[in-house]
Protein backbone atom coordinates (compact mmCIF):
# COMPACT_ATOMS: atom_id res chain seq x y z
CA UNK A 1 0.00 0.00 0.00
CA UNK A 2 1.18 3.39 -0.99
CA UNK A 3 1.17 6.47 1.51
CA UNK A 4 -1.21 8.00 -0.53
CA UNK A 5 -3.47 5.39 -0.15
CA UNK A 6 -2.70 5.32 3.54
CA UNK A 7 -6.09 7.32 5.94
CA UNK A 8 -4.37 10.08 7.02
CA UNK A 9 -4.59 8.80 10.68
CA UNK A 10 -2.47 5.55 9.56
CA UNK A 11 0.35 7.72 8.29
CA UNK A 12 3.56 7.35 10.52
CA UNK A 13 3.84 11.06 11.10
CA UNK A 14 0.23 11.58 12.22
CA UNK A 15 -0.12 8.42 13.99
CA UNK A 16 3.43 9.20 15.71
CA UNK A 17 1.83 13.25 17.11
CA UNK A 18 -1.52 11.42 18.32
CA UNK A 19 0.07 8.63 20.24
CA UNK A 20 3.44 8.94 20.20
CA UNK A 21 6.37 7.04 19.23
CA UNK A 22 6.02 3.78 21.10
CA UNK A 23 2.70 3.11 18.99
CA UNK A 24 4.82 2.61 16.18
CA UNK A 25 6.02 -0.43 14.30
CA UNK A 26 9.83 -0.67 12.93
CA UNK A 27 8.58 -0.55 9.50
CA UNK A 28 6.56 2.85 10.68
CA UNK A 29 9.35 4.65 12.22
CA UNK A 30 11.50 4.03 8.95
CA UNK A 31 8.84 5.67 7.00
CA UNK A 32 8.70 8.35 9.49
CA UNK A 33 12.55 9.27 9.27
CA UNK A 34 12.44 8.97 5.45
CA UNK A 35 9.87 11.28 5.07
CA UNK A 36 8.79 10.84 1.23
CA UNK A 37 9.60 9.01 -1.60
CA UNK A 38 10.76 9.73 -5.16
CA UNK A 39 8.97 9.29 -8.90
CA UNK A 40 9.94 5.95 -8.96
CA UNK A 41 9.72 4.70 -5.53
CA UNK A 42 7.07 5.34 -2.78
CA UNK A 43 8.26 5.77 0.86
CA UNK A 44 6.75 2.69 1.34
CA UNK A 45 8.88 0.82 -0.57
CA UNK A 46 12.38 2.33 0.02
CA UNK A 47 10.84 1.72 3.74
CA UNK A 48 10.64 -1.95 3.53
CA UNK A 49 13.80 -2.36 1.26
CA UNK A 50 15.80 -0.56 4.47
CA UNK A 51 14.12 -2.62 7.29
CA UNK A 52 15.47 -5.59 5.56
CA UNK A 53 19.10 -4.10 5.14
CA UNK A 54 18.79 -3.55 8.82
CA UNK A 55 17.85 -7.31 9.34
CA UNK A 56 20.60 -8.63 7.49
CA UNK A 57 23.26 -6.11 8.60
CA UNK A 58 22.66 -5.19 12.21
CA UNK A 59 24.84 -2.66 13.88
CA UNK A 60 27.47 -3.05 10.94
CA UNK A 61 25.02 -1.02 8.63
CA UNK A 62 26.95 1.18 6.72
CA UNK A 63 26.67 4.45 4.39
CA UNK A 64 27.38 2.84 1.76
CA UNK A 65 24.64 0.00 2.23
CA UNK A 66 21.88 2.51 2.40
CA UNK A 67 22.49 4.16 -0.83
CA UNK A 68 22.27 0.87 -2.53
CA UNK A 69 18.72 1.10 -1.78
CA UNK A 70 17.18 2.36 -5.07
CA UNK A 71 15.47 6.47 -4.64
CA UNK A 72 17.60 6.16 -1.20
CA UNK A 73 19.60 9.43 -1.62
CA UNK A 74 22.49 10.59 0.07
CA UNK A 75 20.74 13.12 1.85
CA UNK A 76 18.50 10.31 3.63
CA UNK A 77 21.39 8.26 3.68
CA UNK A 78 22.96 10.63 5.72
CA UNK A 79 19.91 11.37 8.11
CA UNK A 80 19.19 7.92 8.62
CA UNK A 81 22.74 7.33 9.75
CA UNK A 82 23.41 10.04 11.92
CA UNK A 83 19.89 8.87 13.54
CA UNK A 84 21.71 5.57 14.44
CA UNK A 85 25.13 6.64 15.54
CA UNK A 86 23.39 9.25 17.93
CA UNK A 87 21.24 6.61 19.48
CA UNK A 88 24.40 4.53 20.26
CA UNK A 89 26.41 7.26 21.62
CA UNK A 90 23.72 8.08 24.14
CA UNK A 91 22.61 4.55 25.06
CA UNK A 92 24.51 1.67 23.94
CA UNK A 93 27.53 0.89 26.24
CA UNK A 94 30.56 2.28 24.50
CA UNK A 95 33.04 -0.60 25.52
CA UNK A 96 32.06 -4.26 25.39
CA UNK A 97 34.25 -6.63 26.90
CA UNK A 98 36.26 -8.87 24.39
CA UNK A 99 35.03 -12.83 25.33
CA UNK A 100 37.66 -14.54 24.04
CA UNK A 101 38.69 -16.90 26.45
CA UNK A 102 37.21 -18.98 29.39
CA UNK A 103 38.71 -16.59 32.22
CA UNK A 104 37.35 -13.53 30.83
CA UNK A 105 34.40 -15.23 31.12
CA UNK A 106 34.48 -16.17 34.56
CA UNK A 107 35.18 -12.37 35.35
CA UNK A 108 32.03 -11.22 34.05
CA UNK A 109 30.35 -14.31 36.45
CA UNK A 110 31.55 -13.50 39.90
CA UNK A 111 28.34 -12.62 40.67
CA UNK A 112 27.08 -16.56 41.22
CA UNK A 113 29.57 -17.49 42.92
CA UNK A 114 28.32 -17.49 46.04
CA UNK A 115 24.76 -18.23 45.18
CA UNK A 116 22.64 -20.76 47.39
CA UNK A 117 21.25 -22.02 44.31
CA UNK A 118 22.07 -22.86 40.98
CA UNK A 119 22.14 -20.27 38.33
CA UNK A 120 22.27 -20.94 34.88
CA UNK A 121 23.42 -17.25 32.80
CA UNK A 122 24.17 -17.36 29.49
CA UNK A 123 26.64 -14.18 27.60
CA UNK A 124 25.69 -13.60 23.93
CA UNK A 125 28.71 -12.40 21.86
CA UNK A 126 28.82 -10.78 18.65
CA UNK A 127 31.31 -11.45 15.85
CA UNK A 128 34.07 -10.17 17.53
CA UNK A 129 33.38 -12.05 20.63
CA UNK A 130 32.36 -8.72 22.48
CA UNK A 131 29.35 -9.14 24.93
CA UNK A 132 26.26 -8.06 23.69
CA UNK A 133 24.40 -9.25 26.64
CA UNK A 134 24.48 -11.13 30.18
CA UNK A 135 21.34 -13.12 31.19
CA UNK A 136 20.13 -15.29 34.25
CA UNK A 137 17.81 -18.28 32.21
CA UNK A 138 17.26 -20.29 35.07
CA UNK A 139 17.28 -20.41 38.72
CA UNK A 140 17.44 -23.77 39.86
CA UNK A 141 17.13 -25.65 43.26
CA UNK A 142 20.14 -26.30 45.39
CA UNK A 143 21.49 -29.50 43.18
CA UNK A 144 20.07 -29.16 40.00
CA UNK A 145 18.89 -26.33 37.48
CA UNK A 146 16.58 -27.69 34.38
CA UNK A 147 17.27 -25.77 31.13
CA UNK A 148 15.85 -26.14 28.01
CA UNK A 149 17.55 -24.52 24.68
CA UNK A 150 14.73 -22.30 23.44
CA UNK A 151 15.15 -20.61 26.76
CA UNK A 152 19.13 -20.14 26.19
CA UNK A 153 18.54 -19.25 22.44
CA UNK A 154 15.69 -16.88 22.14
CA UNK A 155 17.45 -13.93 23.71
CA UNK A 156 20.48 -14.90 21.23
CA UNK A 157 18.42 -14.78 18.05
CA UNK A 158 17.11 -11.42 18.88
CA UNK A 159 20.58 -10.33 19.90
CA UNK A 160 21.77 -11.60 16.39
CA UNK A 161 24.62 -13.10 18.21
CA UNK A 162 27.41 -15.05 16.60
CA UNK A 163 28.27 -17.48 19.46
CA UNK A 164 27.30 -17.97 23.29
CA UNK A 165 28.82 -18.97 25.99
CA UNK A 166 26.59 -20.82 28.80
CA UNK A 167 27.85 -21.20 33.05
CA UNK A 168 26.59 -22.25 35.82
CA UNK A 169 27.62 -22.68 39.79
CA UNK A 170 27.77 -25.68 41.61
CA UNK A 171 26.92 -24.04 45.39
CA UNK A 172 28.52 -27.46 46.58
CA UNK A 173 32.15 -27.01 45.41
CA UNK A 174 32.32 -29.56 43.46
CA UNK A 175 33.85 -28.99 40.01
CA UNK A 176 33.21 -32.27 38.22
CA UNK A 177 29.89 -31.85 35.77
CA UNK A 178 27.54 -34.75 36.21
CA UNK A 179 25.65 -36.36 33.55
CA UNK A 180 23.05 -33.81 33.27
CA UNK A 181 25.50 -31.39 33.08
CA UNK A 182 26.99 -32.93 30.09
CA UNK A 183 23.21 -33.65 28.37
CA UNK A 184 22.54 -30.16 28.61
CA UNK A 185 25.68 -29.06 26.45
CA UNK A 186 24.95 -31.97 24.18
CA UNK A 187 22.01 -30.55 23.94
CA UNK A 188 23.00 -26.74 23.10
CA UNK A 189 25.12 -27.67 20.66
CA UNK A 190 23.23 -29.50 18.38
CA UNK A 191 20.59 -26.98 18.95
CA UNK A 192 23.48 -23.93 18.48
CA UNK A 193 24.72 -25.90 15.21
CA UNK A 194 21.38 -25.82 13.24
CA UNK A 195 20.42 -22.14 14.45
CA UNK A 196 24.02 -21.20 13.27
CA UNK A 197 25.24 -19.80 16.82
CA UNK A 198 28.25 -21.45 18.28
CA UNK A 199 28.43 -22.64 21.86
CA UNK A 200 31.85 -21.72 23.12
CA UNK A 201 32.06 -22.95 26.60
CA UNK A 202 30.30 -24.53 29.07
CA UNK A 203 31.88 -23.35 32.08
CA UNK A 204 31.44 -24.69 35.91
CA UNK A 205 32.00 -22.07 38.51
CA UNK A 206 32.14 -22.64 42.27
CA UNK A 207 33.11 -19.63 44.81
CA UNK A 208 37.58 -20.24 44.35
CA UNK A 209 37.48 -21.90 40.52
CA UNK A 210 36.38 -23.03 37.52
CA UNK A 211 36.14 -25.64 34.90
CA UNK A 212 35.16 -26.29 31.22
CA UNK A 213 33.08 -29.16 30.34
CA UNK A 214 34.56 -30.88 27.70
Amino acid sequence: MKMSDRQKADRPREKLHVKGAGALSDYELLMAIIGSGTAQADVTKIARDVQKLLKEKGSELTYDDLLAVKSLGPAKATQIMAGFELWRRQFEVSERPIIDSPEKAVAQLADIRDKKQEYFVCLTLDGANRLIAKRVITIGTLTSSLVHPREVFADAITDRAASIIVAHNHPSGNLEASQADKDVTARLQNTGELLGIKILDHIIITKTTFQVIG
